[in-house]
Order: C-alpha cells, then sequence, then structure tokens
C-alpha cells in the first residue's frame, strides 16, 4: 500500500507523541504504514505513507536521490548571487550540500492559508523560490537558504520524485495503490 498525505503544519510525522501534540494517527485512516521519510513540525505538503518496508527505503534513503521538490517563502528577496549559490551548493555545519535546482516563483495560487499564519511585516519582503533537492539532510531547506541570507518562512513539499501533491486537500489523504 503507498498512501500520499498533504500534511498540515504543526502535525508531527510520528504516530504517537506523549505531549499530546497532533501526530499522523490524527489524519491517517490506514493501519500499518509507515512513513517514507520525513516533514518536520513546522513544515508541510507531501508525505508518503506505506506498509511496503523495501519501498520505503526506497523513497527515503538519500542514496536513491530521489528528487524531492519544495515550494520556500523566503525573508527577503532572491539575489541572482544567492540563487546561484543555492543552485551550486552551500556549506553548512554538516558540510556541504549537493547542487540544487533552484528557481524564483510567483506564490502558488492554489496553496492553502496556513494555520497560524506566517507574520506579516510591512516593512521586509517576501518571495516564494521553487527548490528541488537529492539529498534530505535534517532541516536542509531551511539552513540552505539561511546560510544565503534568506530565511525560511514557509515550506511547502509539492512532491516526491513523480509522486506529487496534485489537489489534494490539507489533512487529506490519497490511496495511491
Amino acid at each position: 500500500m503507498l498512501v500520499a498525505l498533504n500534511k498540515p503544519y504543526g502535525v508531527l510525522c510520528q504516530f504517537t507523541d506523549e505531549a499530546g501534540r497532533r501526530t499522523l494517527a490524527d489524519l491517517v485512516p490506514y493501519k500499518g504504514v509507515y512513513a517514507a521519510g520525513r516533514l518536520d513540525h513546522d513544515s508541510e505538503g507531501l508525505l508518503l505513507l506505506t506498509d511496503d518496508g523495501r519501498l520505503q527505503h526506497r523513497l527515503a534513503d538519500p542514496k536513491h536521490k530521489q528528487p524531492k521538490t519544495y515550494l520556500v517563502q523566503v525573508e527577503g528577496v532572491p539575489t541572482a548571487e544567492a540563487l546561484e549559490k543555492l543552485r551550486r551548493g552551500v556549506l553548512l555545519n554538516d558540510g556541504p550540500t549537493l547542487p540544487a535546482g533552484v528557481e524564483a516563483i510567483d506564490e502558488p495560487d492554489w496553496l492553502w492559508p496556513r494555520d497560524p499564519p506566517v507574520r506579516f511585516r510591512k516593512t521586509v519582503p517576501d518571495a516564494w523560490l521553487r527548490i528541488v533537492l537529492r539529498e534530505g539532510r535534517n532541516r536542509q531547506v531551511r539552513r540552505m537558504t539561511a546560510a544565503v541570507g534568506l530565511p525560511t518562512l514557509r515550506l511547502v513539499r509539492e512532491a516526491i520524485g513523480d509522486y506529487r501533491l496534485d489537489g489534494l486537500g490539507l489533512g487529506e489523504t490519497r490511496l495511491i495503490r
């Protein structure tokens, strides 16, 4: 079984939590599935779940280099130099990142409002990027954008390999197979 979930902001990528926070158990009606990869508590978007251990490994393990596409709202206006640094790869405290696909985009018109809303400041502009990674370090997109002076305000995973959100509502699941 393979299930797509549009994970909301504030949901943990696990099925239990002793602190009583929202988890996948609050959203996923299927039993015996496990997340193939993770999204941070403060990230949103596509999460794949499966009951097939080999498929889970192939989707989640960085050595298989599944491209992961993120929509990223950043604080500030990206310069050509900052975008080029992200494309070439940036040096993080755990080593250099692989080159990434990066493009400046307009805010997606199909994107749902975040709850709670991203902080808004009249005097500080923001922008949107589409970033495609082929590795998956802890909080990598956030650390990469911060390294080039563009702190991440909102992070939404749009795709994992060929699997996409494609109209999946916030908090909804879709059985793929």
